[in-house]
């Protein structure tokens, strides 16, 4: 967006300096008024611009990563059950020495 500066300030200053106040600078803030095919093209150009960026994971690392997670999930699911073993023996243990059953 392009910016302009405007040296205005610099009368209502009392010293004297040169401050200026940058203010934006709106050229057309109505709606755009191109061709909805021309649009759609341009769209679509993009979208072949970006998925020739793309690139395909190789069987290594999707054997990787895959392996990373389910290590993950069943370390999570270890660690989860001994917290709650542990919390629900002391919450039995707690509601015990209140007088419960």
């Amino acid at each position: 967006m392009p910016v302009r500066v405007y040296e205005e300030q610099d009368k209502r200053d009392k010293g004297g300096s040169k401050a200026a106040a940058v203010v934006p600078a709106v050229a057309n803030s109505g709606p755009r008024q191109e061709n909805p095919l021309t649009r759609g093209r341009a769209f679509l150009a993009d979208v072949r611009g970006e998925m020739t960026k793309v690139s395909s994971p190789s069987r290594a690392e999707v054997q990787t990563t895959t392996t990373v997670v389910i290590l993950a999930v069943f370390t999570f699911a270890a660690f989860f059950y001994v917290v709650d073993t542990v919390l629900g023996y002391l919450l039995k243990a707690l509601l015990h020495s209140l007088g419960g059953s």
